[in-house]
């Protein structure tokens, strides 16, 4: 198992949890869900000498991806991953909330990742898992062997995201979840795109939406 570790940065007028998982060893790493502050975000990975490698978008709502153009104009070496099904959403403005809520932002992704699919990075393996509900094509990015998954605004402790967005559905957030989170191991940490970070287990348990 590598030794990864996880650099939370809450960023952006929603507060946002942008995720930097390094691996300690080859200090090469990838930054999930970098909403804004990229001149930050920059300057913390050249001070930290981190060999950043790829961008990983759990989901294409303005505050999840406000720093990534810049990121990639700074760094075009660095890769950007999303959802297959929210690839377009990526280019909409109107569908990522951009133009209803400040400048309209339109990104190009690298890949679109499918359910299931497995990216190699940081000497590990990353599972894809489609996730849909908050929006059409929600990832969440399972680090198996680090017992992690950072999973964007699909589940948070004691709730879950918001499914009245465009491409939203409570009804298949709810058994999105069920299918493809709550049947993970128990001692899963779950890093959330909001607010603190929880385990499966405790979500399960406690989650008012799931009793």
């Amino acid at each position: 198992m590598q030794n990864l570790i996880v650099v939370t940065n809450v960023l952006g007028d929603l507060g946002t949890n942008c995720y930097t998982v390094v691996n300690t060893d080859t200090r090469e790493a990838v930054i999930i869900d970098p909403a804004a502050n990229e001149k930050f975000l920059l300057d913390m990975v050249k001070n930290q000498n981190y060999k950043l490698k790829a961008i990983l978008i759990t989901h294409a709502h303005y505050d999840h991806i406000g720093a990534v153009n810049a990121i990639k104009e700074a760094l075009p070496e660095v890769k950007i991953y999303v959802g297959e099904k929210d690839q377009p959403l990526l280019k909409n403005c109107a569908a990522n909330l951009s133009a209803m809520f400040g400048e309209p932002v339109f990104i190009d992704s690298d890949f679109a990742v499918s359910d299931g699919e497995v990216i190699s990075l940081l000497g590990t393996e990353i599972k894809c898992l489609e996730v849909p509900g908050h929006t059409q094509g929600s990832i969440c990015y399972y680090f198996e062997e680090n017992k992690m998954v950072f999973d964007g605004d699909t589940l948070f402790t004691g709730s879950i995201g918001r499914s009245d967005f465009p491409t939203g559905d409570g009804e298949l957030l709810i058994k999105s979840i069920r299918e493809k989170l709550f049947t993970l191991p128990d001692d899963t940490v779950v890093y959330p795109g909001h607010n603190s970070k929880t385990t499966i287990k405790r979500e399960k348990a406690g989650n008012m939406f799931f009793m």
